[in-house]
């Protein structure tokens, strides 16, 4: 998504102020609008990700359907609004996180000067850790489901 404004300068050929500024600041990965615009991506991604695939109200229905509870908190709508709450806390300390993780490489070619030929990005290893964890985790629920005693002890 960084990339699609440098495309389309590269496809108006324009020489406007507007074309330069972009070219001058969202070509390159080490300017610091780049740097704060893609940690800025992150973290709105970070909470769409969570608003999409986790609806508080469907857990507190659940839970109290089944239930569950949580200590000091009525079932029904004062568990969804907690669970909001909660997991609004949860989020923001997490997306700042990621950004962080993926911004570090970034950093650390500025720092030391080396070239943008870096094969991993902040990026590439977030997702190289999270389908190893993915992974491992099939691997342990398969070995269980055939009466194993697990993949990691």
């Amino acid at each position: 998504m960084l990339y699609i404004p440098s495309l389309i300068v590269n496809f108006s050929g324009s020489k406007a102020a507007w074309a330069v500024w972009i070219s001058r600041n969202f070509v390159k990965g080490d300017h610091p609008i780049y740097i704060i615009s893609y940690a800025a991506m992150i973290i709105f991604f970070t909470y769409f990700y969570v608003a999409i695939t986790f609806n508080p109200d469907e857990v507190a229905d659940n839970m109290k359907k089944y239930g569950g509870f949580v200590p000091g908190i009525r079932a029904g709508r004062p568990t969804s609004e907690y669970l909001q709450y909660v997991l609004s806390r949860i989020t923001a300390p997490g997306s700042l996180y990621l950004a962080f993780v993926a911004i570090i490489p970034i950093l650390a070619l500025i720092l030391f000067g080396a070239t943008q030929n870096f094969p991993f990005g902040g990026t590439a290893i977030l997702i190289v850790v999270g389908v190893g964890l993915d992974t491992a985790k099939q691997i342990e629920s398969q070995l269980q489901q055939r009466s194993y005693e697990g993949f990691l002890r």
